[in-house]
């Protein structure tokens, strides 16, 4: 049997799609989570100096994108095609982008500052970003973003608008029915319902 770790930080941020892939496939795992302090120890060790890593068997495979797509392959979460795999793989560039453009928000310690910034993003980037993603949603018409049957491309999606709407702006997607269908349907999943209510708590 393949022994997989997954080593990151004390908190959601970009290996949490991976942990619901596991969560989603039922698929045992080493939740190593890092603390700050022990970071310049152990940056040293990872192949790039980040997180997250996934070892498979040992052998260690660095991004958290690539992470996911070979989970995804692993666990029969990859689509049907080349097509539906590049149109996963689309997706989640467009979120990767999105959270870039957003970084700025979450990095500024001044509440000001911080204010002055999320007023911009609002208009700028959040609400196209939803909006675009609501059309893609009802668009394809299965109530999943690429093809008729949950994909990574889903959960990594899942966890952006699940934290939008939980933590960032709650109740900001009670204008976009379809995604606040498609949050709560996979919110829902047993494996997954089961993974967010024994998570860490954590902020981010």
């Amino acid at each position: 049997m393949t022994e997989y770790k997954l080593q990151y930080f004390n908190m959601m941020g970009h290996a949490e799609p991976a942990r619901l892939i596991f969560a989603y496939a039922g698929v045992q795992y080493e939740d190593e989570r890092v603390e700050k302090s022990a970071w310049p120890k152990t940056k040293p060790t990872t192949p790039h100096g980040q997180l997250p890593v996934l070892y498979v068997d040992g052998k260690p495979l660095s991004q958290s994108r690539v992470i996911e797509r070979y989970l995804a392959k692993a666990f029969g979460l990859a689509g049907e095609n080349d097509w539906e795999m590049a149109k996963m793989d689309e997706l989640v560039a467009c979120v990767e982008d999105f959270l870039i453009e957003i970084h700025p928000w979450f990095k500024e310690q001044d509440n000001a500052k911080k204010v002055e910034i999320f007023k911009k993003l609002i208009d700028s980037t959040i609400i196209p970003f939803i909006t675009a993603f609501e059309t893609i949603l009802v668009t394809n018409g299965t109530g999943y973003f690429v093809g008729d049957k949950i994909s990574f491309a889903d959960l990594a999606i899942f966890h952006i608008f699940w934290f939008m709407n939980s933590k960032i702006l709650p109740g900001a997607l009670r204008k976009y029915p379809k995604l606040l269908e498609f949050v709560d349907k996979i919110a829902a999943i047993d494996t997954i319902k089961s993974w967010i209510n024994s998570r860490p708590k954590t902020e981010a």
